[in-house]
């Protein structure tokens, strides 16, 4: 087995952590919120006799510095940090999300400035396409709201327990955040503050539906029967709005389905970059 290496960037006067598998064709992996790059150990040593594998910290995450607030927190400070990493790694790379790192994902192919060769998609949250005009978009955005408020108001009073006991709850089911061990939930709760810019950062994104009509990067969706409705809303506007696209629906899964159903979700999310590397040269004769 080997262990990811890990390295570190500076971005604007902010420290960032990422860690490194193999070597070759550059895959990114971007974590959900409250995460950090572990999430992804077990896909990442499954990637790395293929691919160089690397996975961020996103800021204010895992050994990541918070960001540094250099004006209105958007995606793209976050898609900054991907975008910097496949540079340095040769301009190009395939791009996996989930959850929040998934919404970041779909920020940086729809900017064009790296080369995305493949995305893969897992629920990603990016709650703004659902203010389109649809009645039934609009009220899941105003659920999304609705929890938003709750986790920026607990903690403007103190109550990181209670804003993430109801972010964890809210995305896993009730009774989620009482089933965590102790240093589980001190984990969440020690990163915490990150958590509204997150969901400001999805909502407030000024893109709409429309404007990833004209991406044709080859993309994966996943969703989960079981996770909650606005993401899976996300997920089947994408599905139309992609011109190539394939959805893997998974039976019994929630919102944290690279986890719970991980040998299922990674061996498909393993297929999808080595399905779209490009073609090799033959060599001279």
């Amino acid at each position: 087995m080997w262990i990811a290496a890990m390295g570190k960037i500076d971005l604007y006067g902010a420290e960032i952590a990422y860690r490194r598998w193999g070597s070759g064709e550059p895959v990114v992996l971007l974590h959900s919120s409250t995460g950090s790059s572990a999430q992804w150990t077990v896909l990442g040593e499954s990637l790395q006799a293929d691919f160089q594998v690397l996975a961020p910290d996103l800021y204010g995450y895992g050994e990541s510095q918070p960001w540094p607030g250099r004006q209105a927190f958007s995606l793209a400070d976050e898609a900054e940090i991907v975008e910097a990493l496949i540079r340095i790694h040769g301009g190009h790379a395939h791009i996996v999300g989930h959850s929040y790192g998934g919404a970041v994902a779909l920020k940086v192919a729809a900017r064009g400035c790296v080369s995305v060769r493949s995305l893969t998609l897992i629920e990603p949250v990016a709650f703004h396409i659902l203010s389109n005009g649809d009645p039934l978009g609009e009220a899941y955005l105003e659920q999304v709201s609705d929890i938003a408020e709750f986790v920026q108001s607990s903690l403007s009073m103190g109550d990181r327990a209670g804003a993430m006991h109801a972010f964890v709850d809210y995305w896993n089911g009730p009774g989620a955040w009482e089933a965590l061990g102790d240093a589980q939930r001190g984990k969440i709760m020690a990163v915490a503050a990150k958590v509204p810019l997150d969901f400001w950062a999805t909502m407030s994104e000024p893109a709409n539906l429309a404007d990833y009509l004209a991406l044709t990067t080859p993309t994966l969706l996943f969703s989960g029967t079981e996770s909650p409705a606005p993401v899976r809303r996300v997920v089947s506007l994408l599905d139309v709005a992609f011109r190539d696209v394939r959805l893997s629906v998974i039976p019994g899964a929630g919102h944290m389905l690279p986890l719970t159903h991980a040998a299922a979700v990674n061996r498909d999310i393993a297929a999808h970059p080595r399905r779209h590397r490009p073609a090799r040269t033959p060599a001279a004769a």
